[in-house]
Parts: C-alpha cells; structure tokens; sequence
C-alpha cells in the first residue's frame, strides 16, 4: 500500500553470474572500499582536530571507534530495513546520511559533535550500504560468486591507498573543515552505487504464472505476507551458523591488532617515520591482489564444497605470521612480516562472508550478515583497547603481536575442529536412497489420493475396451469367411451323416472331401 517493493528475489529467478551484476559488482567494491577505509582515512585528521580543539589523541580516537562500532553494531538494524523496504532504497538513504554526517562535521565547534556527527551519522550511512551491497552480491553469483566476493572485498585496500593521500591533500590544501566537506560529497557516490543495485526480476512468462498462481490462492499468499520475518533468528537453530559465529568473534578479537600498532612497532625499533609508514603501503599492496586470487582458488571445484576448512586455513596463516612476526627484531623482518600479514588477511577478507553464503544460503543471508556484525562489533570494542592496556602494562610490542596470534589462531582451531565433529555431510548413498523412498512414496501418494470412485471408473472403462476388441475380431472372422473359395467349403450334414453310417470291414472308408 505505497510502500517499497521489496527485492527480496523472486523464488524462480536465478543468479545471472555476469550481466547486470558486474555493475552490482562494481558498486560493491567501491562501498566496501568506503565502508572499511574510511575509519582509517579520517585518522589523518586527528593531529588538526587536537590543536583545534585541545583535546588527546585518546578522544580523536573515538571518532574512528565509533565508525566501526556504527559499521558493525547496526547489522540487525539493516537487515530489518532491508527485509522491509529492499536493498536499493536502503542504500540511497544510507549515501544521504554518510554524506550529511561529514558535512555537518565540518561545522563543528567540539570534539563531541563530531562524534556525532562523522561517528554515529557517517557511520550508520556506511552501514546501511555495506550489508545491502553485499545481499545484492550474493543474489547476482552463484557459480562465480567467490570470484566476485574476492573481487569486492578488493575494494578496501585499494580505497585505503587512495582515501589517505588523499586526506593528507586536503588538509594541506583546505584544513581539516575544507577537507570534511569535501569528503562528504565524495560519499555522495553511494548513492550512485546504490542506484544499481537493481532488484532481479523473473522472465516475462514466469510473471504470467505466478499472477495466475496468486489469484487462485490470494488467502494464502495474504498469510504468507503477515508471516513475513524483518529479522529472521532461525538461523540461532543451525549449528553451522553458531559455529561460523562464535569462531569470527573470536577471530576479530586479534585480526585488527597488527595493522594499528606495526607502525608503531617499527618506530619503536628505531626506524624512521616514513619508513615505518611504508610498511602499511606494503601491507595494503599485497593485500589489493591477495583478495581476488584467493576468490578464485575459492572457486575451485575441489575446493569450493570445503570453503570453510579454506577459510580456517587462512586464520591459522594469520595468527601463525602473528606469532612469527613477534619475534621481529630489524626493519627487514617486519617487512617480510606485512607480506605474509598481507597475504592472509586478504585472504580472510576474501573469505569470511563467501563462507557466511555457503552456511546460510541466500533466502537468510540479509538476517544472518546482521546478527554476525553485531556479535562482531563487540569484539572489535574490545580488542585493540585490550592489546592497547596490555601494551601499557609490558611495555613490550612482542606480547600483543602474540596475543592477537594466539586469538586468530583458537579461532581457526574453533571453526575447523567444530564442523569436522558436529557437521557432517551425508553420504551419497543414502541421498540416493532417500530419493528412490520419496519417489515411491509419491507414486503411493498418488495412487491414494485418487480414491475407489476413480479406479472404479478405469475398470469400467478397460471392460468397455476389451468389449469392443472382441467384436471387431468377430466382424473380421465373418468377412474372411465370405472370401473363402468354395472349393475348400465343406457341407456339415454330409459329415454328420459319414460319421452315423456304419463301415463293413476291410472296406474303405470314402471321405466326403476326397470322392469325387
């Protein structure tokens, strides 16, 4: 009743793999470039904001928390909205806000209204087009969607490389008010990407069907509207779900630690600044190519049934380069360092929600990608903090890089060990023998659903055949009788009497046939 069409794809259509959706492609990189780099690319800011407003780097370093507090911690709020009004419309709202949230900051005359503002505004808009654009991804691949979750997840090293140079530009140029409104239009491109994120639609004849379906059954499909979930916690009841749950909890605990304190970590050995800095560019540039390579290796045919002893393969080389790299003593090794960090953490990023699809399948993706960023979200509170006290009460970097391995690697023991124990697939032969059950079931079915009346009428109906094949033999016995030649006819009177008249003995016996 004037509401949105809901695009939550129609139960006939499927997945294109190509088409429109390397559009729908293209605008999910960008936003998951937006979406994960744009907390890191506002920290460029943080030194003008502390002069101007005499506040610690502490404070500043809220605003960045609260982005990803935002980005993650809304996930349930998102799925309801999209379940209800439909991925695109969600998506442009969400430009609106990430937009009006940095232009409102620009004005801002306290460290508080800025977390209000580019914190809880910009971040809720980042998140209302993060999970719908996702959703749409999901719903364009099938076959090739590991490829293009690789490819989309792409976005967030690429848009990091980009988004700070950029920032350290316009604070030069412009300020950090200047540099704020500038970034704000930018994030206006959402609404670009939202706009194609356009909902799949059945073929023409498909269409004609399902009208005809619906108007026979209006009261149920008006039930099925009323029953209709915004959040669905049904998936809370598949094991696999839990487990992919609680493993990525603990996983984002130590993931996020040694991108923040590497830089920190090579200062601290006593390396220059933009030396140090050089080993986030190393990071993020082995991550760009990491991220679509291990999409197409998901993809593999060997490969892709066991997807989640992939992904708990990545964890475990990402908390192993963790615990490795702790023991880094020059500039050589912490190198080497961010090229296996880099190789794993694309790896993971290419990964976790290609692993999320498998689990939950299509139909409570938009739920399930919800409730786990909201148990993410906790997480990624109270990690960095944690390795941030632990820091402060050692005074020594190797004990958080062992810490944040340690994390990653229970992790992928976690997820690894659970589904081997408590999911197992079903062998081939009873699938093959529950099909040929169901099969007879069916004919069985059939057969009883029909009732006595109609087997009743198909014996009536045999009899009334077999009727009419035994006159028509009847009919053509008679005409080929009339065919036979005289010749060969014999009277029958003449062989009642040859057989009543006794024979004397030794005498021949004249058969009426014979005599002439």
């Amino acid at each position: 009743m004037g509401g949105a069409v809901v695009d939550v794809g129609p139960t006939g259509v499927k997945a294109p793999d190509g088409g429109w959706g390397w559009a729908v492609l293209a605008g999910c990189f960008v936003i998951t470039g937006f979406s994960y780099a744009f907390p890191k690319a506002v920290s460029v800011f943080f030194k003008e904001l502390i002069r101007e407003f005499g506040v610690g780097y502490s404070d500043t370093a809220w605003i960045s928390s609260i982005l990803l507090a935002m980005l993650y911690g809304t996930g349930p709020i998102c799925s309801v909205l999209v379940n209800r009004f439909g991925c695109r419309p969600v998506m442009m709202v969400g430009g609106l806000f990430a937009s009006l949230g940095m232009i409102m900051a620009s004005f801002s005359t306290s460290i508080i209204h800025i977390y209000l503002s580019t914190g809880v505004i910009t971040g809720l808009g980042l998140a209302l087009n993060f999970q719908p654009s996702l959703i749409m991804l999901n719903r364009y691949f099938s076959e090739k969607r590991p490829l293009a979750n690789g490819l989309s997840a792409a976005g967030s090293p690429v848009a990091l490389c980009c988004l700070s140079p950029l920032g350290q530009v316009l604070q030069y140029q412009y300020g950090w008010r200047g540099g704020f409104l500038i970034l704000g239009g930018l994030l206006l491109n959402c609404c670009v990407c939202g706009a194609l994120m356009k909902p799949l639609v059945p073929p023409k004849s498909a269409q004609n069907k399902e009208l005809d379906e619906d108007e026979d059954k209006e009261p149920e499909v008006k039930g099925n509207k009323k029953k209709a979930k915004l959040l669905d916690f049904s998936v809370f009841k598949d094991r696999g779900f839990l487990i992919y749950t609680v493993a990525a909890s603990i996983m984002v605990l130590g993931l996020f630690v040694p991108p923040v304190f590497v830089v920190s970590y090579a200062k601290e050995l006593g390396n220059e600044d933009t030396k140090s800095a050089l080993l986030l560019t190393i990071l993020g540039f082995i991550d760009i190519f990491a991220r679509p390579t291990c999409g197409v290796i998901a993809g593999l045919k060997w490969v892709r049934p066991r997807c989640v002893y992939f992904f708990s393969f990545a964890m475990l080389f990402n908390g192993t380069a963790d615990l490795i790299g702790s023991q880094s003593k020059d500039y050589a090794s912490l190198v080497v360092f961010c090229i296996f960090f880099g190789i794993s953490y694309g790896m993971v990023g290419a990964l976790q929600f290609e692993v999320l699809m498998a689990i939950v399948g299509t139909e409570k993706f938009s739920s399930a990608i919800g409730l786990v960023l909201l148990m993410e979200a906790i997480a990624v509170l109270v990690g960095p903090p944690g390795a941030g006290r632990l820091l402060d009460a050692t005074k020594n970097y190797m004990y958080v890089f062992l810490l944040a391995g340690c994390e990653v690697v229970l992790s992928a023991v976690v997820l690894a060990t659970c589904n081997f124990l408590f999911i197992k697939p079903k062998p081939s032969e009873e699938a093959d023998k529950l099909e040929s059950i169901t099969a007879t079931d069916d004919c069985t079915a059939e057969a009883s659903s029909r009732g006595p009346e109609m087997i009743g009428d198909e014996e009536k109906g045999a009899r009334e055949e077999q009727e009419k094949a035994t006159k028509e033999e009847d009919k053509n016995s008679e005409e080929m009788a009339e065919f036979r030649p005289k010749s060969i006819t014999v009277d029958s009177q003449e062989v009642e009497r040859f057989l009543k008249e006794p024979q004397q003995n030794g005498s021949m016996a004249a058969c009426p046939e014979t005599c002439l």
